[in-house]
């Protein structure tokens, strides 16, 4: 994910809280493999021996940095939650609904005895469905209900209207990681629709229902879907995807699905326009839908109730969402223990009620002014950097310097936390505490339709480790967890931080200038702001990039998709060039102390290479290239240095080695 921010002027005082001061270099040694050249492979001479000596969990299906602090995450709210649990709280407070949301999830005794009854009474409105209009209403019911069906919506601003929320209507309704699964005669694809088939007759057996036929029935229905469905690549394109029509208009691109009927069994009062991001998959659903016998949407209706269910049910259905999930799909051997799927229901759920309490235990104020002071020079440097691109002209530099100035940052945590009080919390109705945490976050949205926007809304829980740009708020958000080694080290000097921080925050600036972000202007709305020259300019670029990462194999046969992954590796690459801006505009003129042996440059980029360590068990690799806009972290770290002359220039890199790339080949964006 990471995306970025941008700000003021050039030219403005840059401030480094390492002068006159020398702090620990923050790179580890210990993961260095030996006999392998940075020069040659920048991302196993920094971590070999940590991917040669580290084994994935069990009950994971890849292992990283990331992975390593989300596992710090974790224990630390599990204390927070268990503690809540073992308190006697006041009836409504935020500690007994933590507490007893837990309870309910870890009381294994009872929801093994309760098998599948906990749905029973969802089951039997599945049979009372007589009709297609029934259908209809049902999907909509779904909706409130968070249950799957081939239609998605969600409540954002208007990308053509930023001051505004509006409905989104999205493509969705498949079981495998992306339509290729259902289409494809990869062997691995195969063996996929074999667990899907097994998938669903298992569950259907565990509801004492017919299993015959049906599971063969559901990846038929299913593949029919990923037909119309649109690509990723193609869903990427921020003009494609925005398609404005009245409910009038998709009546008629639909005309044997009642919209009204479907929106008020939604339960959104609404008779405004929808964006549509995939009109041509909703035609073809619709005739899919009218096509498809009544009973056997049923039958497909009672299976997505099940799966989205079956965590929450006894231990067979709990095994047999796991089989397919995780096993078959993401190859992890293991089911995790109950503790971490009870903290992942509670944050979940109360997400930044856990958060806050996080925050008061584990995010000091002085870490968030350091992280402030990172972001500022970060924003001056890409300022600076706007003005010396050779390929950009005066008017288009000028708005987007414009737009670089409106970037709002947010760091660690909400300044405004969200309201649960409309959420019962019952320690023996689990399935109900799922109910209603679904229906409460429903409303939530529905409710911000006809209201101002929420520039106080965050799209992360301070817990999660990881960071975002949001286009239509042109904000950057980066949360508290990730806020620790190796991203940030307080105790570091500041060229690992800068490598490793900066360049996440160069990443989340870097994404309202990628090439989709960069079709929005400095107010968050869908409008070119470019001349057709610099737009034809930035393209030729960009294709550059995509050949670069086509060329990556991490598994024989399987290819990076540099479509797919562009805008990530386009924030990569500048990114990390602007956060090594920043980094040498922060020394203001004076030369970085020798750490350990390594230059000032050499640490930054250090710090880049160790915070891509992971390791992907193949199933996980090979859904990623199908679904994961972000490339494998192998390219991630050694892709972007190629094209950046500051590499050459610290590590001595020479036409023989293997990372060299000639200078005239090497792709300067931002």
């Amino acid at each position: 994910m990471l995306r970025i921010l941008i700000a003021l002027p050039a030219l403005l005082v840059f401030t480094s809280t390492c002068l006159g001061q020398v702090r620990d270099s923050g790179i580890d040694r210990t993961t260095f493999a030996d006999g392998t050249r940075i020069q040659d492979d920048f991302y196993k001479a920094v971590n070999g021996k940590w991917l040669d000596e580290t084994e994935i969990p069990s009950d994971k299906s890849n292992y990283g940095a990331f992975t390593v602090l989300a596992d710090l995450s974790e224990k630390r709210i599990r204390e927070i939650i268990e503690t809540a649990a073992e308190k006697e709280s006041v009836e409504g407070s935020d500690a007994q609904k933590v507490g007893d949301l837990y309870k309910s999830f870890m009381d294994e005794d009872r929801t093994n005895a309760l098998g599948w009854k906990p749905i029973a009474d969802e089951l039997a409105k599945i049979d009372a469905i007589s009709d297609h209009k029934d259908l209809v209403k049902y999907f909509g019911y779904c909706q409130v209900r968070g249950i799957g069906t081939p239609i998605g919506m969600y409540i954002a601003p208007d990308s053509k209207n930023s001051t505004e929320y509006i409905v989104y209507v999205v493509q969705s309704g498949t079981s495998l990681p992306d339509r290729d699964y259902y289409l494809d005669d990869n062997p691995r694809f195969k063996d996929a629709q074999k667990a899907l088939v097994s998938f669903v007759d298992k569950l259907f057996a565990l509801c004492e229902l017919d299993a015959s036929g049906v599971g063969d029935e559901i990846l038929a229905l299913e593949t029919k879907l990923a037909e119309v469905q649109w690509e990723r690549t193609k869903l990427r394109d921020a003009d494609k995807r925005y398609n404005k029509f009245s409910q009038v208009d998709l009546g008629k691109l639909m005309p044997h699905f009642d919209w009204q009927d479907y929106l008020a069994t939604a339960e959104i009062s609404y008779d405004g326009d929808l964006i549509v991001t995939s009109p041509s998959f909703f035609e073809g659903l619709d005739k899919i839908f009218h096509e498809t016998s009544v009973d056997a949407w049923k039958r497909y209706l009672k299976f997505n109730l099940m799966d989205s269910t079956s965590s929450f049910l006894s231990q067979e259905f709990i095994d047999a969402s796991f089989n397919f999930h995780e096993k078959a799909l993401a190859g992890v051997p293991e089911l995790r223990p109950r503790w971490k799927r009870g903290v992942a229901t509670v944050e979940g759920s109360l997400g930044e009620v856990v958060g806050r309490l996080y925050v008061e235990q584990y995010f000091p104020p002085e870490m968030k002014a350091r992280m402030e002071e990172l972001v500022d020079n970060l924003i001056k440097a890409f300022d600076v950097s706007i003005d010396e691109l050779p390929w950009m002209t005066d008017a288009t530099k000028a708005r987007a310097k414009e737009k670089l100035s409106k970037f709002t940052v947010k760091i660690g945590y909400p300044n405004v936390w969200k309201d649960y009080s409309n959420l019962k919390i019952d320690p023996n109705d689990l399935i109900g505490n799922i109910k209603r945490s679904v229906r409460v976050e429903h409303e939530r949205e529905v409710n911000k339709l006809g209201k101002p926007i929420d520039r106080e809304e965050w799209g992360m829980t301070p817990q999660t480790v990881n960071a975002y740009y949001n286009p239509t708020k042109n904000e950057i958000v980066f949360p508290a967890a990730i806020l620790q080694p190796p991203f940030f080290n307080m105790e570091a000097d500041d060229a690992v931080n800068y490598g490793a921080i900066g360049a996440v925050i160069g990443h989340e600036i870097s994404h309202g200038f990628d090439d989709q972000g960069s079709k929005y202007d400095g107010d968050g709305n869908l409008k070119s702001w470019w001349t057709p020259e610099d737009r034809h300019a930035f393209e030729a670029l960009t294709r550059k990039l995509v050949d670069q990462f086509n060329e990556y194999s991490p598994l024989p046969g399987e290819n990076v998709n540099g479509q797919l992954t562009l805008g990530e590796n386009i924030a990569d690459l500048s990114g990390l060039s602007i956060a090594h801006k920043a980094y040498r505009l922060s020394l203001k003129g004076q030369n970085a102390p020798v750490v350990d042996e390594w230059t000032g440059d050499q640490r930054f980029f250090l710090g880049w290479s160790q915070v891509w360590r992971r390791k992907y068990r193949d199933a996980e690799m090979i859904r990623r290239l199908k679904s994961d806009p972000h490339a494998p972290s192998w390219y991630r770290a050694n892709g972007p240095v190629i094209n950046i002359d500051a590499f050459y220039e610290a590590f001595n890199v020479k036409p023989t080695d293997r990372l060299f790339r000639p200078e005239n080949e090497r792709i300067r964006i931002w």
